[in-house]
């Protein structure tokens, strides 16, 4: 199977894993995913976490009952969350000997050919030296993710990143265990896609629309993702993150959420 050589693994988590329904942090979750990556790292994997969830958890620190609309609110709560995240993180990696760094990407940084190698080198740099990267969009002072565009929405960063970097394997973990055919809220019988080898507007027509109300996206912009991921070489895998030991059934060949075949040619 394509994805047992992968050594650079990109994974990235959203907010409907990291939090509960009332916007605290699910800390049993979070604990569990530091655990089994801080795992595969020890193993001789390189691991780059991309990481939802500032702005939620703003919101339960600060013991919000629903997430604000407006934008300059949100960008004081990602400031909030985004620290108290990277505590959790650091803490918790620490507690198994891994060390971790912050790096926040805004759309021009990217798109500028010399701050985008820039970046590439400070990866290329932490991964050398066995540290683990943990990356979110810079929601302080860009505001793609908040006003909903394609480009800030830490799906499509996951993408990005996995680029950049030169990942073997994308993994984007969600609430739900995959691609369906139709909505397995809605229908008990719905059946699971296990493998995708091109996607299209049939596939796209199946993610339907938006996911939870403590995250921006849903399957859709899982499956944009995936497209950009995949025309770049690089396997994907959309999969539940409700119990993060599953990557390791995944990483040994198990029939794991909904893999999204990277082209020919392009590996």
């Amino acid at each position: 199977m394509e994805i047992l050589r992968s050594r650079r693994v990109v994974v990235k988590v959203g907010t409907s894993t990291l939090t509960y329904e009332n916007g605290k942090v699910n800390l049993r979750n979070l604990e569990k995913l530091c655990k089994v990556l801080s795992d595969l790292h020890n193993s001789g994997k390189q691991i780059i976490l991309v990481s939802s969830g500032a702005i939620g958890v703003g919101v339960g620190k600060l013991k919000l009952r629903e997430r604000p609309s407006e934008t300059r609110f949100k960008q004081a709560l990602a400031a909030v969350g985004q620290c108290e995240l990277m505590f959790l993180y650091d803490k918790f990696f620490g507690e198994y000997n891994n060390s971790v760094a912050q790096v926040l990407l805004t759309k021009d940084i990217v798109l500028n050919e010399h701050s985008k190698q820039n970046v590439v080198n400070t990866f290329q740099t932490l991964l050398e030296m066995g540290i683990i990267p943990i990356v979110n969009e810079n929601d302080t002072v860009a505001i793609d993710e908040l006003i909903g565009t394609n480009f800030g929405d830490n799906d499509n960063l996951s993408a990005i990143v996995a680029d950049l970097v030169g990942a073997d394997l994308l993994i984007i973990l969600t609430d739900i265990d995959g691609l369906y055919e139709t909505d397995p809220r809605k229908d008990p019988d719905a059946k699971k896609i296990s493998r995708v080898t091109h996607i299209d507007d049939s596939i796209r027509e199946m993610a339907g629309g938006s996911g939870s109300n403590r995250g921006t996206g849903g399957m859709s912009t899982k499956i944009t993702a995936a497209a950009a991921a995949i025309s770049s070489g690089i396997n994907t895998v959309v999969m539940s993150g409700d119990d993060p030991a599953k990557i390791y059934k995944l990483l040994d060949g198990n029939d794991i959420g909904t893999l999204f075949v990277a082209e020919e040619g392009k590996i």
